[in-house]
């Protein structure tokens, strides 16, 4: 058989065995976020009743807003909990790729992710565009449905053993409710006085408007240098 026809074969089972990989990657990491919509749906749901004897009415839902995108609302903030479509590979000179569980099986280094992101609710409620949002966190899933995290204070120190933690119910319900102690400790802060003390006047005549100042947690901060 000429060379050709045994690069050809080599090339189409090359593409099959990633292309099925990858696939199976997706498969996993949807069907975890899947399960992250029903925990947090479940929270809600539970909840209600106990949100209902707050001295004043606090905003506390979950939102559903497709396949790869859901919310959850609480107080003054909303988590949206966002899976990308594609699938990665964890860089090479990520600490991960020094563990045996990646060294004994390279596809195993093959993620999808989940990013938690942190906004304020009024960004939303007054459609201020310009405000800023947090990610607070990221999941790593792989084939197997092991995972580690990437993030903020506990969400990046407590779940890190990629080789020995399965995204189970009971890890889900545990990185909900640190996001959301997270966020509940991550307050807004006033921005330092210099960023504030010039305006134009159409920036206050749209502030007037629609109250459109923009605002986040940490702006004008160094959001990574954040040790409270």
């Amino acid at each position: 058989m000429p060379p050709i026809a045994n690069d050809t074969r080599s090339l189409i089972h090359a593409i099959i065995e990633k292309g099925s990989m990858k696939q199976g990657v997706y498969r996993t990491t949807l069907e975890v976020f899947n399960n992250f919509k029903q925990v947090v749906e479940e929270f809600v749901n539970t909840n209600k009743g106990a949100m209902k004897q707050a001295p004043t009415p606090l905003l506390f839902e979950f939102s559903d807003r497709g396949t790869f995108e859901f919310q959850l609302k609480f107080g003054s903030d909303i988590l949206i909990f966002f899976m990308h479509s594609n699938v990665f590979e964890i860089p090479r000179d990520h600490a991960m790729m020094k563990t045996g569980y990646i060294k004994e099986d390279k596809n195993r280094s093959y993620c999808g992710i989940i990013h938690i992101f942190n906004f304020l609710a009024d960004s939303f409620r007054y459609n201020r565009t310009d405000d800023i949002g947090y990610c607070i966190g990221r999941i790593f899933v792989n084939q197997e449905n092991h995972y580690f995290t990437e993030g903020k204070k506990e969400i990046g120190l407590l779940f890190n053993n990629f080789a020995a933690n399965v995204l189970d119910r009971k890890a889900i319900q545990t990185i909900l409710h640190s996001a959301i102690l997270y966020t509940l400790n991550f307050d807004l802060l006033t921005p330092p006085y210099d960023n504030i003390k010039e305006v134009t006047l159409a920036e206050i005549q749209t502030t007037l408007d629609s109250v459109s100042i923009k605002t986040g947690k940490r702006l004008g901060f160094r959001f990574q240098a954040d040790i409270e």
